[in-house]
């Protein structure tokens, strides 16, 4: 099945040429299944490509809480990118987010492009706070 780096989907897991393609989460979940190289690549391009967050943000999910450091950052781009397009997150990929470091892309694509009554309030606080700190370095005028 595996060929060239390619399998039975036609998806190159290995050298991962056109795993932003991908559009099939049922696809991505076979791929975290078989511990396929380049998984998180795959994620990226789901988000991307997917007309439903319901069905992405499950295997977004799946990438938030990988034990492979790569694979989460990718699913912290994913979730920027599903918050982006879609104006909207569910209760576990926040909670999942929140164990990664603040001032990524998914913290500030959540903030900018969701209905803050949608986001936990960690991320209110992370926020605000960010926004207190930059008031006061401002000079006075």
């Amino acid at each position: 099945m595996r060929g060239g780096g390619g399998t039975a989907d036609g998806l190159d897991w290995r050298g991962g040429s056109n795993l932003l393609a991908v559009d099939r989460p049922e696809v991505v979940l076979a791929a975290f299944r078989r511990g396929e190289p380049n998984v998180g690549v795959a994620v990226i391009g789901l988000a991307l490509h997917h007309a439903d967050p319901e069905a992405v943000l499950p295997v977004v999910a799946r990438a938030l809480e990988s034990a492979d450091r790569e694979v989460r950052r990718q699913g912290v781009i994913a979730l920027a990118h599903v918050a982006r397009l879609h104006r909207t997150v569910d209760r576990r990929c926040p909670e999942l987010l929140r164990g990664c470091p603040r001032g990524n892309e998914a913290d500030d694509d959540l903030w900018s492009f969701v209905p803050h009554r949608q986001l936990p309030l960690w991320l209110w606080r992370h926020h605000l706070w960010e926004r207190l700190v930059e008031r006061m370095r401002r000079p006075f005028a």
